[in-house]
């Protein structure tokens, strides 16, 4: 999910400016925009805020999140307006029961025995 998040920097220079735009712009980042009076970083993408916050404490100095937000495009909002329709299934029948034959093993065993009886 893509967040929009604000990081407070301490960026002094164009030379601190430039390296915090390029560490900000790593894997999984759309778009990085510098705040030049409010040393603000504003970056969108798919990141993790604290790792990002992290990285930029350990090469530049002093930084912290001021603002995470979820981004959302008006494709998501229409996707959710349209009507979903209900999906059946067909299923098959349930099969037979098996049928056991059982014979008895009484009447075959002596064929001269008088069923009459």
């Amino acid at each position: 999910m893509k967040k929009e998040m604000v990081i407070n920097v301490q960026m002094h220079s164009e030379k601190s400016r430039s390296k915090a735009m390029q560490l900000a712009a790593s894997a999984g980042v759309d778009s990085v925009k510098v705040d030049g009076e409010k040393n603000q970083l504003v970056v969108v993408g798919e990141v993790d805020p604290v790792i990002l916050t992290a990285i930029l404490r350990k090469k530049i100095g002093h930084s912290d999140i001021v603002k995470v937000a979820d981004v959302k495009k008006d494709d998501e909002a229409k996707s959710k307006e349209t009507k979903v329709e209900p999906n059946f299934a067909w299923y098959r029948y349930t099969p037979a029961p098996p049928v056991v034959v059982y014979e008895d093993p009484c009447n075959y065993s002596n064929p001269n025995v008088c069923s009459i009886l």
